[in-house]
């Protein structure tokens, strides 16, 4: 007999040690910083903390009727929590642990009803999500990749996102993504800055390194133009985040007055139609879902598929940085290569990283293989899940 789901439960994650990350990391890049959704608007310089969201991850454990459980994650804990086990773990008791596709639908589109599927209804659509295909890859004995098709390939091609090119070099990384650290708010002076920023590393790197910038989606169209234009002797493989997430008008004036430019977006487009929109309209040249913020492994299956029937590239958010990504990484055709965001000091290991979850698979020489475990061989039993959450 097919199992039911028996119970889906969430909690905050309180103690992140228990899954080997440390409590304070060191990383030499603050991804606040000067980025901010008001760094438009110099009287909120160097208040970057003030507009952080207090919340921080959640867990949600989906328990099937033989008692096989999965693992899900994502972010703000908050309000999240109480989405998933007030109106989602009930609407899904009793249901086949199998389903995915059903159960997602069913979470999406009552959400949308409700209150809307975009922002954060798809973090929690997401975390249920990513539990349920984690219980299905144990159900079945298999890991999620085997489940979406197979790998794609032998070893997925990793870039290391920081501005330490010392340290990421050290750890085997040979395509770079840097962080942008001012806002339009610092008008031409923060042009100049950047373009430092890039030349060095151009310099630094090599003429053929693959290198990318990362603005946060904070700027407006016109800035991002004139970063735009500034950036093109450098020869950068994308400008990424360059607009305000729903500024649609403004990705299409970007994508018009800078038609030889790689454009990549997406973190923060939430839900599978965001993507449809864009791919339709041709606004961007890479599409970069969230697997915990976009809404699970579902989601970024039915992005890829946009994608490939558009003939736009896929590359993963933060998709190096736990086993949920690796995997869909590692099993998509389509995705161009993970993301390892190195939220980490130097020395310090790759498994405290940002997301970092016991049991994945960490990249050699900028190249990774995910855990061949069932589901997402997250390595979590259940006294160590409750220590977590507790």
């Amino acid at each position: 007999m097919t199992p039911t789901i028996a119970d889906i439960r969430a909690a905050p994650l309180r103690r992140p040690e228990v899954l080997g990350r440390p409590r304070a990391s060191t990383a030499s890049w603050d991804p606040w910083g000067l980025m901010h959704p008001l760094s438009n608007d110099r009287a909120f310089a160097g208040q970057a903390a003030r507009f952080a969201p207090p919340w921080g991850e959640v867990v949600c454990v989906a328990t099937a009727s033989d008692g096989t459980f999965g693992v899900g994650m994502t972010s703000q804990a908050g309000p999240i929590t109480p989405v998933i086990n007030d109106f989602f773990a009930p609407m899904l008791a009793g249901e086949p642990a199998l389903a995915t596709e059903k159960l997602w639908n069913m979470m999406a589109r009552s959400a949308n009803s409700a209150f809307g599927a975009s922002g954060l209804a798809s973090f929690a659509v997401g975390a249920v999500d990513l539990a349920l295909w984690d219980l299905k890859g144990k159900i079945l004995g298999v890991p999620v990749y085997e489940l979406i098709g197979g790998p794609a390939r032998d070893r997925t091609r990793c870039y290391a996102t920081g501005n330490d090119l010392d340290d990421l070099r050290d750890r085997g990384f040979d395509s770079f993504k840097l962080a942008c650290g001012v806002g339009s708010g610092a008008a031409t002076a923060g042009i100049e800055e950047t373009e430092r920023l890039v030349s060095d590393a151009r310099s630094e790197l090599g003429p053929d390194a693959d290198i990318m910038l990362d603005c946060w989606p904070v700027l407006d169209a016109s800035y991002a133009v004139r970063l735009g234009e500034a950036m093109q002797p450098y020869r950068l493989t994308w400008i990424e985040d360059y607009a305000q997430p729903d500024d649609w008008p403004g990705y299409a004036d970007v994508r018009r007055r800078l038609p030889s430019v790689m454009l990549a977006a997406g973190e923060r487009w939430y839900t599978d139609r965001a993507f449809a929109h864009a791919a339709g309209q041709r606004l961007v040249d890479v599409v970069q879902p969230d697997i915990q913020w976009v809404g699970g492994a579902t989601a970024v299956l039915k992005i890829a598929a946009i994608a490939a029937a558009a003939g736009i590239e896929l590359a993963l958010h933060g998709g190096c940085n736990d086993s949920y990504g690796q995997h869909l990484c590692h099993g998509l055709p389509g995705n161009r290569w993970a993301e390892m965001f190195v939220g980490c000091g130097p020395g310090e290991s790759l498994m405290g990283a940002w997301r970092s979850t016991p049991g994945m698979a960490v990249p050699t020489d900028g190249r990774l293989v995910p855990s061949d475990a069932p589901g997402f061989g997250i390595d979590l039993n259940r006294d160590q899940l409750d220590a977590a959450i507790s």
